[in-house]
């Protein structure tokens, strides 16, 4: 069974390739207001400049556990870094106990003495502040919430009521843009079948899987053999079987571009309120994808596509988006899916290499729209069709990702291979001759790769505090169809 670890899996990779890499630096004014606001644990060096965009780049180590704290509405109540922890936190009551950690040590130390219900202690959060924190115990995705209510103390330290909230009362009119690698280490992964192996490969030579199988850096890579269902009637020589791997090396692209539209602020002019929401905003995930697998045999396929996962993973990358722990959660469910008439005998195989990328992108003329891209070149290794008939087979992979535990893109990305024959057999047998008969056969077949990758845009994008997307958006489908091999019988 998969396991939801507490900690922040923390995506490493020397080859991060990222579009931003501007700093953060503190903002003198800022830190002054800061130091005139309640304290509520926070660092003022961390308060990134409004002039600068935010950087966007896997969060370090040191920060598995980090936690960013924001006071809208206040002077100097931008988000930054803070000495405040999750202790804990239960979802059903969405109530968190959040306690503070002493500086020189890494763990929570509660102030140990309780005040009254509904005050606040110095150093302490307070209502209508938004925290934003890497995964802690209860919340394995990651927490972003605002404060709505002080409890009280407690031995481990404040307790609090909280609310579901937006990223854009964290990140406010400030720009962020970035695509960082997935650590392959960090997927938990679910066999469905029994004979998957993983491997992965990452820097300072570190390598998991069978001896001898080569993963380039940052890649991980599913190999998968089994038998399917043979076609009833099939000859014993005509066991169906499937066997291959599929190689990814996922990437998580992130951007938000701060401040509510020209519009939007014009509009509420009047009213004397305050545009919020993000003026733009991007959420997708992407990669190199390589594959190679075969099929062999008489499936017992149906006009239905019949799928099959034979592994699922899951990682809760952190990127660090200035003084802001954001996390990701990234779910990819690897299978292969048969169809057809059941009648033809293949024995193919097919490379295949390429690139896809998958996500939401929100302009606020054109609101939530898709991106959808994949360029893949395929190259036969065998081809062999035999008897008349028709069967489709894809080995692909479906990806979900999202924000704090809500999921707002989800892809399937599926290479397959597509065989059909046609043709017509005689057998005549002249009448008393005693003689063997004389059989005639003509007909074609042809072998075709292909690939087809289409998803969804979900109502929880809204977490960037966009407007809410009143149903689910389909990516569309992007097809594309090639000849592998085509001959005569």
């Amino acid at each position: 069974m998969r396991k939801r670890p507490s900690r922040a899996l923390v995506p490493a990779l020397a080859a991060s390739a990222l579009f931003l890499a501007a700093g953060c630096s503190a903002d003198p004014g800022q830190s002054s207001a800061a130091a005139r606001t309640p304290d509520a644990g926070v660092s003022a060096t961390s308060t990134a400049n409004s002039d600068q965009p935010l950087a966007v780049a896997a969060a370090p180590a040191a920060a598995a556990t980090s936690t960013a704290v924001a006071r809208p509405g206040t002077a100097g109540g931008k988000a930054r870094k803070t000495s405040l922890k999750v202790k804990s936190y239960d979802s059903h009551t969405r109530r968190a106990v959040i306690s503070t950690v002493a500086k020189g040590t890494s763990s929570p130390s509660p102030t140990g003495t309780p005040t009254p219900a509904g005050t606040t202690a110095p150093g302490r959060t307070a209502v209508g502040d938004v925290i934003a924190s890497a995964p802690a115990p209860g919340a394995p995705d990651g927490l972003l919430a605002k404060v709505t209510k002080v409890i009280g103390e407690t031995a481990d330290g404040t307790e609090v009521q909280t609310a579901p909230t937006t990223l854009d009362t964290l990140l406010g009119g400030d720009d962020a843009k970035g695509t960082v690698p997935v650590d392959p280490a960090s997927f938990d992964v679910e066999r469905l079948l029994p004979d998957v192996k993983v491997s992965w490969a990452k820097t300072g030579d570190i390598h998991s899987g069978p001896e001898g199988t080569k993963v380039p850096l940052g890649s991980l890579r599913v190999d998968v053999a089994t038998k399917v269902a043979t076609a009833e009637g099939a000859p014993a020589s005509a066991d169906a079987s499937v066997s291959g791997f599929v190689q990814v090396k996922p990437e998580v692209d992130f951007s938000y571009g701060g401040g509510a539209s020209t519009a939007a602020t014009a509009s509420t002019a009047s009213t004397g309120s305050t545009a919020s929401g993000p003026g733009a905003a991007y959420l997708g995930v992407s990669g190199d994808w390589t594959s190679q697998w075969a099929l062999k045999g008489r499936a017992g396929a149906t006009a239905k596509p019949v799928r099959l996962p034979f592994a699922k993973l899951h990682a809760d990358p952190v990127l660090q988006v200035g003084p802001i722990p954001v996390v990701v959660n990234l779910d990819l469910t690897c299978y292969f899916e048969i169809s057809g008439d059941g009648r033809v005998t293949v024995d193919v195989e097919q490379d295949l290499k390429g690139d896809f990328k998958a996500g939401g992108t929100f302009g606020t003329a054109a609101g939530w729209t898709p991106v959808n891209e994949s360029h893949m070149d395929s190259s036969p290794v065998r081809t062999s069709v035999t008897t008349a008939g028709s069967v489709k087979a894809a080995l692909g992979a479906q990806a979900s990702v999202g924000l704090y535990g809500a999921v707002g893109v989800t892809a399937d990305l599926a290479p397959y291979l597509r065989g059909e024959a046609a043709g017509t057999a005689t057998a005549t047998t002249p009448v008393g001759s005693g003689t063997k008969s004389d059989v005639a056969a003509s007909g074609s077949w042809a072998l075709y790769g292909g690939l087809d990758l289409n998803g969804t845009l979900q109502i929880q994008l809204a977490i960037f505090g966009t407007p809410v997307i009143q149903h689910a958006i389909p990516l569309g489908t992007l097809h594309r169809e090639w000849k592998l091999a085509d001959g005569k019988m």
